[in-house]
């Protein structure tokens, strides 16, 4: 079954995350882009956040659902021996790995890379996790393995701390997000 929030022609504007400055790419990010630079050469997007239809939302409804129901999760660790490791998925993945098979997939249907973002965030206990941006005309939705449906960004329980550039994707800029999220904390 796929669930999703449905977006409607009365959305609220205002939707799209607050970015920043220039801040530090991740180094899995770094030395996945190393290793497939074709994958991390978009830059100068020349195209308007992406007109979100019904039949757009539908695809990225089911890519979101195949790639979560595809892959089983695992840690870099498990796979790879090591940290950070970013990679397409094959039956495995973790939560970068799920992003970049959903990139993938969402630009072989004529998104243009420009408008699907790696995201990085805090989870509500403390972890860190990543997810993928996409931004259209209705506003930033995001596509998530830990979640089934698609939601605005303001809808996840997630803080928001660096994503990809839309104009340069191994450039990262950082997300003003001053929303009341409860964020754990270590003490």
């Amino acid at each position: 079954m796929l669930l999703a929030i449905v977006p409607t022609t009365g959305f609220a504007s205002g939707t799209s995350m607050p970015t920043g400055g220039r801040t530090t790419q991740p180094v899995g990010h770094y030395e996945f882009c190393k290793r497939m630079p074709s994958d991390c050469a978009d830059r100068a997007r020349t195209s308007r956040p992406v007109d979100l239809t019904r039949k757009l939302w539908d695809r990225i409804v089911a890519i979101n659902h195949d790639v979560n129901a595809s892959v089983a999760p695992r840690t870099d660790y498990e796979m790879w021996g090591r940290e950070e490791y970013w990679s397409y998925p094959t039956d495995v993945g973790d939560c970068e790995d799920y992003v970049l098979e959903k990139r993938r997939r969402l630009k072989e249907i004529g998104i243009p890379a420009g408008n699907l973002l790696i995201t990085v965030v805090r989870q509500p206990n403390g972890d860190g996790h990543a997810v993928l941006t996409v931004e259209t005309s209705l506003g930033d939705f995001i596509l998530d393995n830990l979640e089934t449906r698609v939601l605005a960004w303001t809808d996840t329980d997630y803080r928001y701390l660096k994503r990809q550039s839309d104009r340069d994707a191994s450039v990262w800029i950082s997300i003003g997000d001053d929303r009341n999220v409860a964020v754990g904390s270590v003490r």
